[in-house]
């Protein structure tokens, strides 16, 4: 027998016992893909984790195949004729049969039912909680080699491409072509960095005919700073970002150095799951740097209620729902906010654990205050050579625990106990739910204060009554033994404000390790009615170390001058409590957080597994867990969200939903793969994972689609074409500043205040008011333009931007008239507009050629002749209308009458800004094709 006879025997034995496989097996029900969609849509609203009608629950396997309310299980697996749950679908009584009052169940779906009971009934897995495994390629295998030997085509350019071209081979869909050069090279720079290719980068491009000119474009647009910013801007709806704090006063939050710390993060491509580590648990690395320090504050762009006389423990605990929702949604694309109230009502996930799970951040410093503290410290330079140095002095004296211990002291000065711990208020009160205002004589009592090895204590106030206050600390009651007696001189810091004076003064040794104080304030010389002085919080601290050695007093002298510094930035951190600071989590009845019922400890979903037993229950554990191979949704939802980016829409187009109730992906193993790949082959590095698919064929595909395809694929599910979308707002805007030549290239620093319309910015009892910026910094990437969550940016809004006041996994696109009068007609468009103009005027003599010089700018391709004409007739007659009214010309370019620079022909450059405008308003101008 020859070899051409023994392949074509293995051949036809091997798809004979396929076959047979698929006879024996192509009948069994998939619970996750068939059954779990009609439990779904009709019995779960009655049978599942809000209601449990007569007993009955298909929420979970152990529920649905439990006795029932009638004494006897409503499922028995393998026999439907007897299964109650079966009957009922086929009940002539109305009354009895089910869905009740409902229409009845198809009978397709009825028939699915049965088969899965007499199959076994058998509970599977929904696909997104199961671990993902590489699967075989199509048509790479060598069983399918034989048949693609002579067939296969070089279409395909990686692995992604085979699944695509596996899946548009059995629905009969041919790929599109690849997409001209100049497109291509427009796409992959909109994509990678968020801007349009300069003409520099495209005479290059389109000058280089190697065959990797792709690829080492692709390699210069990730290795660009403009890349960080790019994704940045991507992650920052998803961190809930702002300037501000949100709520009623809205006020400004100092927190800009977290978006750096996402920008710098992209682009040296920090390790996906590193990077959600320091986020949601920066602080308990050792030795954290400021950077992952600032990390952290990815939890602290909650919103924080600074409003007169809300209670700052309600708005704790909204901080920390949010925290935990954010988390799912973010990185497990999972619905979990459901679960605050009750357990899910279509995912296995039971009411327990959502506070389980919230019992990893129930134990942050944070406290809804004003100050928004904690916060990192970072000092000027002076002031932070002081730093190093008193670090140094107490490792080398002391220990390097100790240097740990009262660096984090001047760097965080933490913790805190705030005003709001205090109660029995005797001729005084918690001011505006803030700050301690007691009256002279007036007292307030601290319950179980955390005093053990406490020898010193810190007070921060303020007192503007012009005369001193005594403070008296009693043990146990209003009259109990005095622990000390303070007094509070005046100051010109304090009051109403976060700026603070401070006093240090000496605790008696031995003090127990809680006790309840009781604070009486005297000051005879202020009015019945006004307050002895304002207490914004206490610190209570340990003696200072290294008593006896040399440089004691001078170190000592440093700590204390450091405690009081003003430091030349502060940016909210997450801190976890010490021990003695330590919280209980308790579950909250129907999501109340005023009913407390059970205490939990903290655990992950019992679907998820556990956490390793000798690891500490912390957040530090959770963040390695989240960011590990162990978990099925972190990969997954990462390389849905960064494919959505590229592609419109991701591979799951409920990014925020990967549970029963989201879409399922429309290429499956195609998610697998890449969600393996980013793992295992990437090691989670973003930037090789973006390569991988812009280097795809897939990817790469012409955006134009046939009348057959429209019809077939209307929203390119099948990607049989390339992806064309509308650009987001902060694109439109920094296309448009980077084709006029306005764009600014300066990285990183605080936000800046483009020009906006007067009287956007009302919101009541607050002073903060829109600045415009100066120079650059009015051209600076919509990145950085500040955002309050009132009144955000009005051309980010119309383009569909986010509030921020709770996380967007995606931004849905929208199309209406607003967007065109923005791009028309604000200022800053206008702006780009006219010097767009300007660049056009100098281009050559001709006007077909300025117009094709512009176009090419703009667009990175050259005009077609029709769309010239067009444009030429309207310069004419743009030209003719400003030549009959110069003054309109002059107002349109802003040029004042005694301005000594004016252009050379206003009529001319104002018909041009006229031409310029059209084209950065072309749809092909806002969209990337």
């Amino acid at each position: 027998m020859n070899l051409t006879k023994i392949l074509a025997s293995t051949v036809v034995l091997t798809v004979a016992g396929y076959g047979i496989y698929l006879l024996r097996n192509g009948d069994q029900v998939d619970y996750s893909t068939e059954v779990k969609p009609i439990l779904n849509k009709r019995c779960i609203s009655c049978h599942g984790g809000v209601k449990k009608q007569g007993g009955f629950s298909v929420l979970f396997k152990e529920e649905a195949l439990a006795v029932t309310e009638s004494g006897k299980p409503s499922i028995i697996p393998g026999d439907p004729d007897h299964s109650e749950f079966i009957t009922r679908l086929t009940s002539k009584d109305p009354e009895e049969r089910m869905p009740y009052k409902e229409e009845a169940m198809p009978q397709e779906e009825i028939e699915i039912l049965r088969k899965w009971v007499k199959q076994g009934a058998n509970w599977g897995e929904h696909w997104a909680f199961s671990q993902p495994q590489r699967p075989d390629v199509p048509g790479k295998s060598m069983f399918a080699s034989v048949f693609n030997w002579f067939s296969s085509s070089a279409w395909e350019k990686n692995d992604i491409d085979y699944f695509v071209s596996d899946r548009l081979e059995k629905e009969s869909i041919n790929h599109a072509n690849q997409a001209e050069k100049a497109t291509l090279l427009r796409r992959v720079c909109l994509d990678l960095t968020g801007l349009p290719p300069t003409s520099q980068q495209l005479n290059e491009f389109l000058a280089d005919n190697s065959a990797n000119a792709y690829e080492k474009m692709v390699d210069k647009l990730l290795a660009s700073p403009r890349y960080g910013e790019r994704w940045a801007g991507m992650w920052l709806d998803l961190a809930r970002f702002s300037d501000t704090k949100g709520y009623e006063k809205d006020e400004k939050r100092n927190i800009w150095k977290y978006r750096d710390y996402v920008i710098e993060a992209f682009n040296k491509d920090l390790p996906y799951n590193q990077f959600i580590k320091e986020q949601l648990a920066g602080d308990l690395l050792p030795n954290p740097t400021d950077e992952q320090l600032i990390a952290t504050a990815f939890h602290r762009n909650t919103m924080n209620n600074d409003e007169g006389g809300t209670d700052d423990e309600e708005f704790r605990n909204a901080a920390l729902v949010d925290r935990v929702n954010t988390t799912w949604e973010v990185l497990q694309g999972t619905t979990f906010a459901c679960v605050q109230c009750h357990s899910h009502p279509y995912d296995p996930i039971r009411h327990e654990e959502y506070y389980q799970y919230m019992a990893f951040f129930n134990n942050t410093r944070d406290e809804d205050v004003p100050d928004d503290s904690p916060f990192l410290r970072q000092f000027k330079p002076e002031e932070k050579a002081q730093y190093e140095q008193l670090k140094n002095w107490i490792k080398t004296n002391v220990s390097a625990e100790s240097a740990h211990k009262f660096g984090d002291l001047v760097r965080f000065l933490e913790p805190k106990v705030h005003p709001h711990w205090g109660d029995q208020f005797i001729n005084g009160s918690l001011a505006d739910n803030k700050y301690l205002g007691i009256r002279n004589g007036g007292s307030v009592r601290f319950k179980e204060l955390p005093l053990q090895n406490k020898t010193q204590l810190l007070i921060a106030y303020g007192n503007k009554t012009g005369s001193a206050t005594t403070l008296e600390v009693h043990r146990g009651a209003v009259n109990g033994p005095i622990v000390t007696t303070i007094r509070l001189d005046t100051t010109q810091k304090g009051g109403w404000t976060n700026s603070w004076d401070y006093k240090i003064v000496p605790l008696p040794a031995g003090l127990p390790a809680k006790e309840d104080w009781f604070l009486t304030f005297k000051n005879p010389k202020v009015k019945p009615d006004q307050s002895t002085c304002i207490v914004g919080y206490f610190i209570f601290m340990e003696d200072f170390p290294g008593k006896g050695k040399a440089g004691y007093a001078e170190n000592q002298a440093r700590f204390i001058s450091l405690l009081r510094a003003e430091p030349e930035n502060t940016t909210p951190i997450l801190l976890e409590n010490p021990t003695e600071y330590y919280r209980k989590t308790h579950l909250w009845e129907r999501g109340n957080w005023t009913a407390k019922t059970t205490e939990v400890h903290p655990a992950i979903p019992a679907i998820f597994g556990k956490l390793p037993d000798n690891a500490p229950k912390n957040r530090l554990s959770l963040a390695t867990w989240m960011g590990s191979n162990q978990n099925p949704l972190t990969a997954r939802v990462a390389v849905n969200r960064f494919w959505e980016q590229l592609f419109g829409t991701g591979l799951v187009e409920t990014q925020e939903d990967f549970g029963t109730q989201g879409f399922t992906p429309s290429y499956p193993e195609l998610m697998d793969y890449l969600s393996v790949k980013f793992m295992d082959d990437f090691d989670w590095q973003p930037k090789k994972l973006l390569k991988y698919i812009v280097m795809s064929a897939t990817y790469q595909q012409d955006s134009r689609v046939t009348p057959d395809l429209r019809e077939k694929d209307p929203m390119n599910r099948l990607l049989a074409r390339g992806p064309r979308v509308r650009l987001s707002a902060e694109q439109v805007r920094d296309q448009a500043l980077l084709v006029s030549g306005l764009l600014s290239d300066k990285l990183f620093g605080p936000s800046v205040m483009p020009y906006q319309p007067e009287g956007l910015w009302a919101n009541p009892y607050s002073g903060l008011s829109w600045k415009i910026s100066n120079y650059e910094d009015q051209h600076r990437r919509a990145l950085y333009t500040f955002w309050r969550r009132t009144s955000p940016y009005p051309s980010m809004i119309t383009f569909d931007g986010a509030s921020r006041e709770v996380c967007l996994a995606r931004r849905i696109r929208t199309n209406t008239p607003l967007q065109a009068l923005v791009t028309m007609n604000d200022p800053v468009y206008v702006e780009c507009a006219i010097n767009l103009a300007k660049k056009m005027e100098v281009s050559g003599n001709q006007i077909d050629t300025k117009i094709e010089d512009g176009y090419r700018l703009a667009l990175s391709k050259e005009i077609s002749p029709d769309k010239k004409a067009i444009l030429l007739k309207l310069y004419q007659t743009a030209l003719a209308n400003y030549r009959k009214s110069p003054n309109d010309a002059n107002k349109l370019l802003n040029v004042c009458p005694d301005d000594r620079i004016k252009p050379h022909d206003s009529p001319q450059l104002a018909a041009m800004t006229m031409v310029a405008s059209t084209i950065l308003n072309l749809d092909e101008f806002i969209t990337k094709e």
